[in-house]
């Protein structure tokens, strides 16, 4: 059978039409494929810290001293994070080669107070969060928050950790308002009733520990206990566990505890890895 040179010249349009979406197509592919791979394998577990209103994303500079001060083998290379209110984000510090437990702190140009400025940072630190893990690729992480840095992480686990394929395996807030100054669980602030209502999205995996300083018997001397207790109504019987512990002593204030001994050592206990090469067992301060 004799083939025209327009059929011949066809079939060759087609072949060379085909070999061009194959080989886009397979080098996108083995890209995926390999950052899926990278993802899966990643060892990178970081600790990712929030400050409170007014603070700054140097707020964690002492408390970073004193984890590395008697931490055996590998320090935690410290990445600080601020989000800016159009949009841009900054970056200082670095997160070392070897360090699989990085300490990431995020803060914001907006650190002010409110129901309605918590719900911006919210935003921001979701912001952050997909450029860190966009970047790095970690697969889990622990969270740290102080004062309203715990609301603004209730906020994001709530509204947005759902979006990603990533386990946060604990968080620790210290000094948490949940309630606001509300000393009675009666009186619901429209935060608490938010996070109540939405404590669904909460992952069920989640080991969560609330922390409380006294001075003065009921509070900090500044956020009251009640309140820092008001978080169980969000994430006990949502989150696989949750634990309130109480610290008491003269670094109980509300401004001291990032660097007070005993919550040091209960981050040390429960945020920081158990396979650190090296690491020496830590005392339960209770």
């Amino acid at each position: 059978m004799k083939v025209s040179k327009k059929t011949v010249l066809i079939f060759t349009l087609v072949c060379l039409f085909l070999l061009g979406l194959a080989v886009p197509s397979y080098s996108w592919t083995r890209k995926n494929v390999q950052k899926i791979e990278k993802f899966y394998n990643s060892k990178l577990s970081p600790i990712i810290m929030i400050p409170g209103s007014s603070a700054t994303e140097n707020r964690f500079d002492g408390l970073v001293t004193k984890l590395n001060q008697d931490r055996q083998g590998t320090k935690h290379s410290l990445l600080k994070v601020k989000v800016w209110n159009d949009g841009r984000i900054t970056y200082s510090g670095s997160i070392d080669a070897k360090d699989n437990e990085p300490i990431i702190v995020i803060g914001f140009e907006n650190n002010k107070d409110g129901y309605s400025n918590i719900k911006k940072q919210a935003k921001m630190v979701n912001q952050a969060f997909e450029a860190l893990q966009s970047k790095y690729n970690f697969n889990n992480f622990k969270g740290l928050g102080h004062s309203n840095g715990g609301l603004i992480y209730t906020a994001f686990i709530e509204n947005y950790l759902g979006d990603y394929d990533v386990d946060l395996k604990t968080l620790m807030t210290i000094g948490t308002p949940y309630n606001f100054t509300e000393t009675n669980i009666k009186n619901k602030s429209e935060m608490l009733a938010d996070f109540i209502k939405a404590r669904e999205a909460i992952p069920t995996t989640l080991h969560m520990y609330s922390v409380a300083g006294t001075i003065t018997y009921d509070s900090d001397e500044l956020v009251p206990d009640a309140s820092v207790s008001a978080g169980k109504y969000i994430y006990q019987n949502q989150a696989e566990t949750y634990t309130e512990i109480t610290v008491t002593g003269e670094d109980a204030q509300h401004s001291d505890l990032p660097t007070n001994d005993e919550v040091v050592a209960l981050i040390k206990q429960h945020l920081e890895s158990q396979d650190n090469p090296g690491r020496r067992e830590q005392k339960n301060p209770n």
